[in-house]
């Protein structure tokens, strides 16, 4: 049963892999706010960062969280400039409005509790 449970948490995951540049350009002309986490199998920092990146998928449900592994999408971190990892872009409207590169939890919700914040005002 505790397996079943482990199993079902993991399915409902609600980071999105981006795993074509197709998946990339329609996750982020939605209209909903965009946060990326850029990633790559071998940066232990990318890979440490991950179950973060979850629980802040968790904590704001009005935002799309989207995960780009650097190495199977290319073309997609070429072409935002994303040259080391972890880096995490903020886009609203399909437009890069931050981008925070390191491994630092506490700047990377401040900085998108920030942005989540404006957008709740601009909305209102």
């Amino acid at each position: 049963m505790e397996g079943q449970v482990d199993e079902e948490q993991l399915n409902t995951s609600r980071v999105i892999k981006v795993e074509t540049l197709e998946t990339w350009e329609s996750s982020v002309i939605r209209g909903s706010p965009v946060v990326a986490h850029f990633t790559a199998s071998w940066c232990v920092p990318s890979v440490a960062m991950s179950p973060f990146f979850e629980e802040l998928a968790s904590s704001y449900l009005n935002v799309q969280f989207l995960t780009v592994d650097v190495d199977d999408v290319q073309e997609v971190a070429a072409r935002l400039g994303v040259t080391a990892m972890p880096t995490f872009l903020v886009m609203k409207e399909g437009k890069q409005v931050d981008k925070i590169v390191g491994a630092n939890p506490e700047v990377i919700r401040k900085r998108i509790d920030g942005h989540v914040q404006s957008i709740r005002m601009y909305s209102t």
